[in-house]
């Protein structure tokens, strides 16, 4: 499987047509069709459905399309840590979070960096923790912020105790926003909007325990914006971390914290015995001297 031919097959994928891919590509039609047809027989699949001039993809061209995104993204990122190994420090170092209180701490950890490295460019990915784990092991993602629990075999990380608390996002003219907590009481007859992660939704079990069950949860959010969105247009509590939501315009939906109140660790990790760019060692050496 050559990258040249994967880009053939992307430029095909976007353009639905061979003679328009072609053109993008600089070849002749006939060359890109034979190879393209040549690559199908290689993997003993159809890659295209071919309706006269136009194409689209078979579920196994779909397939293929995203992990040729991968491959060509991995193969990108390569070239760039190979030239930061000249003497200026340059690359990309890609972060992956959630949404997180702590991505504050993560930023005057960048803001740092970038004082002593301004060639490097930073990537950030705001997504779930399995996805973001997902990537890392995929070598997409460098250095990932996850917040508790999760499995850190395998990893390098430092711990922040306590960054963010668990909050409940409630319309400012709702009844409950006059109040300076939020009791498990007051919830109880509410519709309710909560994470999607079941290790994180464990706290939350364990937080109202045996009314637990009894809860109407109408949302389950991965991301905690758009739950926030639900929440403004009157469709239910999003009950999460800080996050982003912090910086929400409080004319908008505001935050009260549970009591007994709840607390959540986050870790900074990164892969263990892993082969990294200089501009990504450096940013590993910055997040160590921050902790310390």
């Amino acid at each position: 499987m050559e990258i040249r031919v994967l880009r053939y097959f992307l430029t095909a994928a976007k353009e639905q047509n061979f003679t328009k891919a072609a053109e993008q590509l600089h070849i002749t039609q006939p060359t890109l069709s034979r190879q393209l047809a040549a690559f199908e027989e290689e993997l003993g699949i159809s890659l295209f459905v071919r309706k006269g001039k136009s194409i689209t993809l078979t579920d196994e061209g779909i397939l293929l399309k995203r992990r040729a995104l991968e491959i060509l993204n991995l193969e990108e990122r390569t070239l760039e840590e190979l030239k930061g190994t000249e003497k200026a420090i340059e690359g990309t170092v890609t972060f992956g979070c959630g949404e997180f209180t702590a991505v504050e701490m993560l930023a005057k950890i960048c803001k740092r960096y970038k004082q002593k490295y301004p060639l490097v460019r930073i990537a950030l990915h705001t997504a779930t923790a399995d996805i973001v784990y997902e990537m890392m092991n995929k070598g997409l993602v460098d250095v990932a912020l996850f917040m508790e629990p999760v499995d850190t075999e395998g990893l390098d990380y430092i711990r922040i105790k306590d960054s963010d608390h668990w909050v409940v996002g409630i319309r400012p003219d709702d009844p409950l926003a006059e109040k300076k907590y939020i009791e498990k009481k007051d919830l109880l007859d509410k519709p309710l909007i909560l994470p999607e992660r079941m290790g994180v939704q464990s706290e939350l079990a364990n937080w109202f325990g045996k009314d637990f069950s009894k809860l109407d949860i109408s949302f389950i959010s991965n991301l905690g914006t758009n739950a926030g969105v639900m929440a403004a247009n009157g469709l239910g509590y999003p009950i999460s971390i800080e996050g982003a939501v912090k910086y929400w315009r409080e004319d908008i939906l505001v935050q009260r914290k549970l009591y007994p109140e709840i607390t959540a660790n986050c870790v900074i990790a990164w892969r263990r015995n892993i082969p990294y760019s200089q501009a990504v060692n450096k940013m590993i050496e910055e997040i160590n001297a921050f902790q310390a």
